[in-house]
């Protein structure tokens, strides 16, 4: 198993853990597999009320799709498999709040997790990147989740920037990307406490309203993400030149963090 589910059926919170740490929480076909999984199964767990999400370790919270992962593909040109793409929890119909606890780096595939949380509690440590632009491939769906999280802006740069720049934790905070800040040692509590308060709650009258704030902006989300797979079948160099581009990262110079 690739993720670890903790439940604290007292206060009805479940605790999901990306379990790759060597890997910086990379996203592999297992995990992404559990992820689509555990959502599902969230829904019918009357124990469990609310979620936290994070990653193991204090290095990375997740940084997107490992890239030892091989992607089996369709011989269509009008047919692509993202394995990212039933990753978050309102993909698998889940409508209870999960509230994500970034520890480390972001980035890349990660921003399909942060897009469907209800909101984020970050270490004063984490920083936010995508490195897509960089490498030779089209930020599409992490673009799309990001413009809808912050000013356009800050996604504009965010995506646009690729390894050149991180955001910082508290430049994510003053955006609203992320609604708290906490030392790392105290970030899991901070995310449970926040857990355990609506867990304790109706859920129905939680759900609902998670619903409602989701309604407000999903007619844009669907539409914007059905536009993805054409513009990365479009814009994304071939595998062995992103693969090139992606070798000689370690000659890059080293990020600015704003």
């Amino acid at each position: 198993m690739t993720l670890r589910v903790e439940r604290d059926e007292a206060a009805g919170v479940a605790v999901v853990t990306l379990d790759r740490e060597h890997r910086h929480n990379a996203i592999d076909l297992e995990t992404a597999a559990e992820l689509t999984a555990v959502w599902r199964g969230f829904r019918y767990d009357d124990e469990v009320r609310a979620v936290v999400l994070t990653g193991a370790g204090r290095a990375a919270f997740c940084t997107g799709i490992d890239r030892g992962a091989s992607v089996p593909q369709p011989a269509s040109p009008y047919s692509a498999d993202d394995p990212l793409a039933t990753i978050g929890p309102k993909a698998g119909d889940l409508w209870k709040p999960v509230i994500a606890a970034v520890n480390g780096m972001a980035c890349g595939g990660a921003f399909y997790l942060l897009g469907e949380a209800e909101f984020v509690i970050a270490s004063d440590t984490a920083t936010f990147f995508d490195p897509h632009t960089s490498y030779g491939m089209v930020s599409a769906y992490e673009a799309v989740y990001m413009a809808q999280r912050m000013p356009f802006g800050e996604a504009a740069r965010l995506s646009l920037m690729g390894t050149a720049e991180r955001l910082s934790a508290r430049r994510a905070y003053e955006i609203g990307l992320v609604s708290e800040l906490a030392a790392p040692a105290e970030l899991t509590e901070a995310a449970l406490r926040a857990a355990r308060t609506l867990a304790g709650f109706p859920t129905e009258a939680v759900q609902g309203t998670v619903r409602a704030l989701w309604s407000a902006k999903q007619v844009a989300l669907q539409q914007a993400l059905a536009q993805a797979p054409a513009l990365i079948a479009l814009g994304n160099l071939p595998p062995d030149r992103q693969a090139a581009l992606f070798a000689d990262r370690r000659t890059a110079p080293e990020p600015r963090v704003r």
